[in-house]
Order: C-alpha cells, then sequence, then structure tokens
C-alpha cells in the first residue's frame, strides 16, 4: 500500500468517527496523522455546520490544528468527564489490545483515554494484526537515569532504543520525558509485560492499551468498518 491510498483510508476512517461528535458534547481528541484527518472534518462541520462541542485534547500538537478552526479546547481538569474519545493506534489485534505511542503521546493519550465513557480508534487496515508487537513499543521514561533503565530492557531482552530526532537528540514528550522503544517483534503475554514495565523505577507509562477501546474503526478499500468489543 502506497502512502496515497494509505492517506485515503485513513481521511475515511477520520471522517467517519467525526460523526460520532455532536452538539454539547466534550471529545478527547488524539494523536497522530489519522487523527489530523479527523479534526479537519471536526472543524469543517464546525464551520459549515455549526457544530458546537468542546475538545480535550492529547497533545499540544493536536491542540494548536484543533484551535485554528476554532474549537474549544480545555484541561482535562477542567471537565469532569470526556464522552468520547477519538485516537488512532499503532496496531490492533482481535483482542483488542494495541500499541500506541509512536508520535510521543502516550502518557497523555493514555490519561485522557481512562478518563473517557468511550474510546474509540480510528486506523487503517495496515494497523489490525494478529499478534501486537511488530511495531516496536514505545515505553516513556524520565531522563534521570534513562541509561540504567534502558540496561534493564536490554538484559531482559528487550532490545530497547532510545528514540533520537532528525538531530540525533533524545526525543522528548509533552512532559519532558524521553522515550525508549522496545523491538519485541511479537508480544505473546501482553499482560504480564504491561506489568512489568510499569513496575520498573522510572517508567512514567508504556505503550500498551489493553482491552480499553470499545470500537475501532478501519479504513478498507470498501469503506470503513466497524470492530466492536464484546468484552467492553
Amino acid at each position: 500500500m502506497d502512502k496515497a491510498q494509505q492517506d485515503a483510508l485513513k481521511k475515511a476512517a477520520g471522517i467517519e468517527a467525526a460523526k460520532l461528535v455532536t452538539d454539547g458534547m466534550i471529545a478527547g481528541l488524539g494523536t497522530g496523522s489519522t487523527v489530523r484527518f479527523l479534526v479537519d472534518e471536526l472543524g469543517r462541520r464546525v464551520k459549515e455546520e455549526g457544530l458546537q462541542f468542546t475538545g480535550v485534547t492529547t497533545s499540544r500538537r493536536t491542540q494548536e490544528q484543533a484551535e485554528g478552526y476554532g474549537i474549544k479546547i480545555v484541561d482535562i481538569d477542567d471537565v469532569d468527564h470526556i464522552d468520547v474519545t477519538i485516537d488512532g493506534a499503532d496496531e490492533v489485534d482481535k483482542n483488542f489490545n494495541g500499541i500506541k505511542g509512536g508520535g510521543a503521546a502516550l502518557l497523555w493519550e493514555k490519561i485522557v483515554a481512562t478518563n473517557s465513557n468511550q474510546i474509540v480508534w480510528i486506523v487503517d487496515e495496515s494497523k489490525v494484526v494478529d499478534t501486537i508487537g511488530k511495531f516496536p513499543l514505545p515505553v516513556e521514561v524520565i531522563p534521570f537515569g534513562a541509561g540504567h533503565v534502558i540496561k534493564k530492557f536490554e538484559d531482559k531482552g528487550y532490545k530497547p532504543v532510545l528514540r533520537l530526532d532528525a538531530e540525533g537528540k533524545p526525543v522528548r514528550t509533552d512532559e519532558n520525558n524521553y522515550v525508549v522503544d522496545l523491538h519485541l517483534e511479537r508480544i505473546d503475554h501482553p499482560q504480564d509485560l504491561a506489568e512489568d514495565l510499569i513496575t520498573t523505577v522510572g517508567v512514567v507509562e508504556h505503550g500498551l492499551f489493553l482491552n480499553m477501546v470499545d470500537k475501532v474503526i478501519v479504513g478498507d478499500p470498501n469503506g470503513p468498518r466497524v470492530m466492536t468489543n464484546g468484552n467492553k
């Protein structure tokens, strides 16, 4: 699949998901390339249809995009609930376990998701897999002592790589932390891995989102299709 095809599928999923946002809602807006299409469509609806809703974003770059369309964005602590959060995912399997954090926003994404009444992911069909793990698993760690955390991951065979930007400097999250990507290839026991990672001192959060999502809207060449999590 070339980039143009992939973008077309992402756009279709984003437009479909935008229908879930209605007047008066508080909506969580995720981060990433697919979410950009979602925010574009919401911006169009605000301008052309007079849609009025309040957004809570999972990154500063999504906030800037949304505010550029005149969408009202508030801090998560200024609302008592979020009706629906729509976000992307880097991988999702048939058990609705996913990997997120390719855009280095995993901590904010998980905070917004866990405070949402409904969680919806929008992906193109390439993100739907049998077993998660081919996409490197992001782990957010504080800079102090990060080398020791990476060494622990190496000793466990997690194949960690500190994420660097184009200038060769460590990528910084919106909370000014580092991201370490684990090149695992496949994750057969995600719950065990999640527990091991989150109890490692120095780890702030990991990109395993396990059985959290309610629906996944998949951009498909035949039109968007919806995967519904029957365990939620």
